[in-house]
């Protein structure tokens, strides 16, 4: 039976792609540039454009987002199947009131303080609301084409003595840091039910790499006026980030999870999943 033959020089067409596109995706997360007086990351200054153009209809567009994502597991019937749904459906309800409340003007006078309803449907929902989307189309651009998989190969070596988990899981980290940490933690919940992670790997990486994410920095960065030190910002962020995880590994509760890798069961309680000894 023939081997399939591994090439021993990739197509330059894998390279234009690997070096140029993956760059693209470097600039466009980490590379701030001044445009309009506006120092910033290109990300930003696509969402910053796009904000002022919608103007008012940001708002709007925010409140058809809202209600579609409170709406969904009601008409799928999916906040029935797990526990949690229903706590986090309770709290899709309670965030779409407020926000109607932000737009209309409705509600207590205390909730349309500068500092309550107006900063945060201003400064958080509607940035976030516009990053996430767009930042997920260039996300592709640093995930897709070898940049994560290079980086994950050159921290093999790393990453079981020093933060306790599979060389593989270097991928992960960085796409947990620089994507949505939210779809990370999904990621991460998959990997751990098919076996790939130990519960104690699963937790390390939820706990620690998935904390925080680029595009949420870019938020408080904007909110805090830090995009004139952005890079700095972002890797003192990151070293902290991953030296904090190194050392939350060796302490309890994450040391004393169970590090054996099995297939979990989504059934499976959650106490015996997290605290089962080796």
């Amino acid at each position: 039976m023939n081997q399939q033959k591994i090439p021993k020089q990739l197509p330059p067409s894998l390279w234009v792609k690997f070096i140029g596109l993956s760059s693209i995706g470097v600039f466009m997360f980490f590379i701030p540039i001044n445009l309009g007086g506006v120092k910033t990351i290109p990300i930003d200054h696509i969402v910053i454009w796009i904000k002022q153009g919608l103007g008012e209809y940001a708002k709007l567009y925010i409140l058809i987002m809202i209600t579609a994502g409170t709406i969904f597991p009601v008409v799928t019937g999916s906040w029935r199947h797990k526990p949690n749904e229903k706590h986090f459906l309770a709290l899709k309800c309670l965030g779409l009131l407020l926000t109607a409340f932000a737009i209309s003007g409705a509600g207590p006078a205390l909730l349309h303080e500068a500092d309550m309803l107006p900063f945060l449907l201003n400064k958080l929902v509607i940035p976030v609301g516009l990053i996430v989307p767009i930042g997920s189309i260039f996300l592709t651009l640093l995930i897709s084409y070898g940049l994560l998989e290079s980086t994950g190969t050159l921290l093999h070596s790393v990453m079981k003595p020093v933060w306790r988990t599979p060389g593989w899981s270097a991928i992960d980290a960085v796409a947990s840091f620089v994507g949505s940490y939210s779809i990370a933690l999904l990621i991460t919940n998959r990997l751990y039910i098919k076996g790939q992670y130990s519960t104690r790997q699963a937790a390390i990486i939820a706990t620690g790499f998935s904390t925080v994410s680029a595009a949420f920095m870019i938020i408080v960065a904007n909110t805090l006026d830090l995009m004139e030190i952005w890079g700095l910002y972002f890797w003192t962020t990151l070293v902290i980030t991953f030296t904090v995880t190194a050392i939350t590994t060796r302490i309890p509760p994450l040391s004393g999870l169970n590090d054996q890798q099995k297939a979990h069961s989504q059934e499976e309680p959650i106490s015996e999943r997290l605290f089962k000894q080796q």
